[in-house]
């Protein structure tokens, strides 16, 4: 039996660097990487391990089911919008005071950033991490076979540690016995065995699941019976004794305020004395969309925007018919609005309060479903009108990383700033007059995209902060002057 850590008061820490941990991996898309990394770090958190979560990539949904998992906020590594170098401090950033990390990969563990070989994939980071790496194995229609399955995966890159596989969608006593046999001749061992559980299958919406937030009851079970199944069908003492095995980190963890204090100050007018939010030691109020239609958000954001001098407020547009009294600042990140227009449409009083705040000039931040409920109208039905652009639904999706430069400056960048990011959704928007672009893709999407209006910031982008902590400093400092 897994000994359980000791209680708070006496569990001995792991060392900065130190903290053991694994990657869940996996051949491909689709073979219950989710299901198997969200289920152990459910059954390492109810052994009484501090786990820390993670989730390479840009994906939203799935660090809101590992936060379900361990009670802790889920965090991303992603190699292409931070760069390499701040995936170790993010890390370790996220991991502090804990046990134990899992980290859930993307796709194919050598799958990256298209056209530009590892990066940004789970094997880069892994490597960057130097943690050893679970496959997770979709054992469904082959037997033998599995054997050269995970010997290719196994060989492919040695840098690349594969220290365990669990078998996944197992029929039967028979089929797992002929799985273990071919295995022995590969020399990885089999850390767990999963039957086909369909109790334990989430909804899915586009490439992903749908989000917590949209379904938490359902999604607590959903946890519960993950965590149940990768108690009964994995070897917990020995996915924690892989975890140990990890390499020491010797970067240091990442830190909001180092950050923002080391990105470049905006040049703006001081406020005028006397004004609300003048001054060091008064926050400025800036309310942060939430709830069920703005559920995709990173959370070093928020960490950014405090340590920039913030008051960071979330607010429900589909609840609140008000900003939070005293809202200097607005920042409305993703989701999937276009699942509750009709709900949007009809808080009238809330959608009047935001195109009343971004007409005084207040900083507006908006990515995506930000984007959208910015717009006039979404699918026919009235939005926030502060954009003269209209949005519908379409039968394309548009996906994949971006390489943005700055055409306009703007509350988040000066012209010329270069930022990386992902761009995810079926919509499209119909700009009208009145702004000007956000951004200039470069590469093989090269084009305009986003708006700029005033202190307004408007685009499809997804952006991580902590790639570019000035974006944070600078919308803080524009709350204060606005």
């Amino acid at each position: 039996m897994l000994t359980p850590a000791p209680g708070p008061a006496t569990r001995a820490v792991s060392a900065p660097g130190c903290v053991p941990r694994i990657v869940v991996a996996a051949p491909a898309s689709g073979s219950g990487k989710t299901t198997v990394a969200t289920g152990l770090m459910a059954a390492l958190a109810r052994r009484g391990l501090a786990v820390s979560p993670h989730k390479v990539g840009p994906d939203y949904i799935d660090p809101g089911y590992h936060a379900l998992a361990t009670g802790r906020a889920g965090r991303n590594l992603d190699a292409y919008m931070c760069g390499p170098e701040l995936v170790g401090p993010l890390f370790l950033h996220g991991a502090r005071g804990c046990d134990i990390a899992v980290v859930e990969g993307v796709m194919g563990l050598y799958d990256g950033a298209a056209g530009q070989g590892e990066l940004a994939s789970t094997a880069q980071v892994a490597k960057l991490l130097r943690a050893p790496v679970v496959l997770v194995v979709d054992a469904s229609s082959q037997s033998r076979s599995v054997a050269a399955l995970v010997h290719g995966f196994v060989s492919w890159d040695p840098e690349v540690r594969v220290g365990g596989v669990i078998l996944n969608k197992v029929a039967s006593d028979r089929h797992e016995a002929l799985l273990r046999e071919a295995l022995e001749s590969v020399g990885v061992p089999v850390l767990g065995v999963l039957r086909r559980a369909p109790q334990v299958d989430t909804p899915s919406r586009h490439l992903g699941l749908v989000p917590v937030a949209e379904r938490r009851g359902a999604a607590v079970e959903a946890v519960a019976a993950m965590g149940a199944q990768a108690e009964a069908g994995c070897d917990l003492e020995g996915l924690v004794a892989l975890a140990r095995t990890a390499g020491t980190l010797s970067c240091a963890a990442w830190d909001a305020a180092g950050a923002v204090a080391a990105a470049p100050a905006l040049s703006v007018p001081a406020p005028a004395p006397g004004a609300a939010g003048s001054g060091h030691g008064s926050p400025v109020r800036v309310a942060v969309a939430g709830g069920s239609a703005f559920t995709f958000s990173y959370a070093e954001h928020a960490e950014l925007l405090t340590a920039a001098g913030a008051e960071v407020v979330p607010f429900d547009p589909l609840r609140d018919e008000e900003l939070p009294e005293g809202t200097r600042g607005l920042v409305v990140g993703g989701g999937f609005p276009e699942v509750y227009a009709a709900e949007l449409s009809a808080n009238e009083p809330l959608r009047k309060a935001v195109g009343d705040l971004a007409r005084t000039g207040a900083p507006v931040a908006a990515e995506c479903a930000g984007l959208l409920y910015l717009c006039r109208e979404l699918d026919g039905k009235p939005m926030c009108g502060v954009l003269e652009a209209s949005a519908r639904m379409s039968g394309r999706l548009t996906l994949g990383y971006r390489d943005a430069v700055a055409v306009t400056d703007s509350v988040l960048a000066g012209a010329g700033e270069r930022m990386r990011g992902h761009e995810f959704h079926r919509t499209v928007v119909e700009p009208g007059a009145g702004a000007a672009p956000a951004w200039g893709l470069r590469g093989p999407e090269r084009r305009l995209e986003g708006f700029v209006q005033g202190n307004v910031h408007a685009s499809y982008v997804h952006t991580h902060w902590a790639a570019a902590p000035g974006a944070a400093r600078r919308f803080v400092e524009r709350c204060r002057t606005s």
